[in-house]
């Protein structure tokens, strides 16, 4: 029975996008978990790639038949390398550093940049963290800049519990950051469902707790967020909608 109605939903989506098409592919920011497993279940033709601008532009692409959930495809055959600066590329995050044909020689009038992008044995940093397997899919857990150290040393990826935030209600967009040693999150919510289901604005701290509580049930220990404070405005973003994080670290 739900294999039918999961084939009902995926001609719907389908016929919605024109009907005529192989796949969509997805890049440029971290997918929403639920919304790629809901799609990986009723088996849209979907992928998720990597890639970035000095790469011109592609790192690593499956097609939707070989995409395996939380991957961001295998690195290109042929054409790149892929090496993880970890101890154990597969279970350790550690920086993502690929080398190709495609990788850019440097930025235009800026050997400060170049220099500082690239390692001594000519590998491109992306800044992003993540682990690879045997088949050299990338897993990306975050970004460099951005990630969080524990007090007792762990690896915190903001990216990841933000991800978990924005599926609670009425939360529009979230960012992580970390104040006095704890994690604070900072949420600009969805007043549209707000005001469409008929919730008080003053409610709204009432609900941010209750959110709170159940994220903590989804996140380890070291992870637990202790407060959601709410943002008044939705927040500054780059030109590819990447919301502008160093403008809120001492918020």
């Amino acid at each position: 029975l739900d294999s039918r109605i999961y084939a009902q939903i995926r001609k719907k989506l389908v016929d919605s996008f024109g009907g005529r098409f192989r796949e969509v592919i997805v890049g440029g920011a971290a997918m929403n978990e639920e919304v790629t497993n809901f799609l990986y279940k009723i088996k849209f033709p979907f992928t998720i790639g990597y890639g970035m601008t000095e790469c011109g532009p592609l790192i690593s692409y499956d097609h939707n038949d070989e995409y395996v959930p939380g991957s961001c495809g295998q690195i290109l055959k042929g054409i790149m390398k892929v090496r993880i600066d970890s101890e154990d590329p597969y279970n350790k995050v550690g920086e993502i550093q690929v080398s190709g044909e495609n990788v850019m020689k440097g930025y235009y009038k800026n050997e400060e940049a170049t220099s500082n992008v690239f390692t001594e044995d000519g590998w491109l940093r992306t800044g992003d963290l993540g682990t690879i397997d045997a088949d050299n899919r990338i897993y990306i857990r975050g970004r460099s800049k951005t990630m969080i150290l524990g007090a007792s040393g762990q690896n915190i990826y903001p990216e990841e519990i933000e991800s978990k935030l924005n599926n609670l209600p009425f939360v529009m967009e979230s960012i992580i950051i970390e104040k006095d040693g704890k994690l604070v999150g900072l949420v600009y919510p969805d007043y549209d469902t707000v005001d469409g289901t008929g919730v008080s604005h003053e409610d709204l701290p009432i609900i941010m707790e209750q959110n709170r509580i159940e994220l903590n049930k989804l996140l380890a220990p070291y992870e637990a967020v202790s407060a959601l404070q709410l943002y008044p405005t939705e927040f500054e973003k780059t030109p590819k909608k990447s919301i502008k994080r160093y403008l809120y670290s001492n918020y």
